[in-house]
């Protein structure tokens, strides 16, 4: 690990969750103090909408949090994200296969896929391992972004307290 790290969060469409970890975590990040230091970004796995802001009801929920989304736009993610990236968290099970079979592997064990030392890939849920669910619901089909948010919050204070450790900062 290196003086900085950057962080990924993925979804399927990136208009939802993975904004919503984004710009949430960014928000932490920034109140820390440590934008110097940790990037952030996402993206998703499908391409339906690149080039898209963050869904109506995730912009909605930001906005009544006073959390900043501007300049978000959907993004498919790339071979090249695992070469750019410390941290690929990904919003559910689905699209932690997905990432690893881009990537051309099969599995990956303690976060990094076997073989390889670069990016961590993991759930977000994993930073929660208390929690009873093993994937963040997707508010696209479910239209529930309040939950969401409350596992995004407490995830993303989880995400920071790792990458502050990482970095020892």
């Amino acid at each position: 690990m290196t003086d900085r790290a950057r962080v990924l969060f993925v979804c399927l469409g990136n208009i939802c969750r993975s904004p919503m970890a984004e710009a949430v975590f960014r928000n932490m990040v920034q109140q820390a103090g440590l934008e110097q230091v940790i990037e952030i970004d996402s993206a998703g796995t499908g391409d339906w909408h690149i080039g898209h802001p963050p869904h109506e009801g995730t912009r909605k929920l930001l906005d009544s949090k006073g959390i900043s989304y501007s300049g978000m736009k959907a993004r498919q993610f790339t071979k090249s994200d695992r070469e750019q990236f410390d941290y690929i968290v990904c919003m559910d099970t689905k699209n932690e296969k997905d990432v690893l079979q881009l990537l051309g592997q099969s599995a990956a064990v303690n976060g990094v896929p076997s073989g390889d030392s670069g990016a961590r890939i993991f759930t977000f849920m994993s930073l929660l391992p208390d929690s009873n669910i093993a994937d963040v619901p997707d508010p696209y089909y479910t239209g529930n972004f309040d939950e969401v948010y409350e596992l995004v919050e407490q995830g993303s204070a989880k995400l920071l307290e790792r990458v502050r450790s990482d970095l020892s900062v």
